[in-house]
């Protein structure tokens, strides 16, 4: 239980890795951020989610209440940004040459396996509290 926990954090560490050149180009070009809704909606979300996975994973780590609640506040908004925990299968097809059809296929797996991640933290808090 405490090792899913462990990994699911490990996880939100990758995705900060992942996603640090993305905020970083982001604060370095905040005013080049295009005028259509979309796209500023997604600017603003991106930076409170990528301090977020700091904070959950640093509470998942400890196997902390707050971690798992910083976790349920980022699920819809991982899901609207494309913030997912095993979203860096999505860069395979670009690592090894794969072809574009790849990336769909990884993610959809990726879309799916958030929820299952969703479930399984919910799983593993229910036992906890208990």
């Amino acid at each position: 239980m405490r090792n899913t926990i462990r990994i699911f954090a490990l996880l939100d560490i990758i995705s900060i890795i992942f996603l640090a050149p993305s905020f970083y180009e982001i604060i370095t070009h905040l005013n080049q951020i295009p005028a259509e809704f979309l796209s500023q909606a997604r600017v603003i979300l991106t930076l409170p989610l990528f301090i977020s996975l700091f904070i959950s994973a640093a509470g998942l780590m400890l196997f902390k209440k707050f971690g798992f609640i910083t976790y349920y506040l980022q699920f819809p908004f991982r899901l609207v940004v494309w913030v997912f925990s095993i979203g860096f299968i999505t860069f395979l097809p670009e690592w090894f040459k794969l072809g574009e059809n790849w990336f769909n296929v990884l993610f959809k797996i990726c879309f799916i396996a958030e929820f299952f991640r969703l479930y399984f933290t919910i799983q593993i808090q229910k036992k906890r509290l208990s």
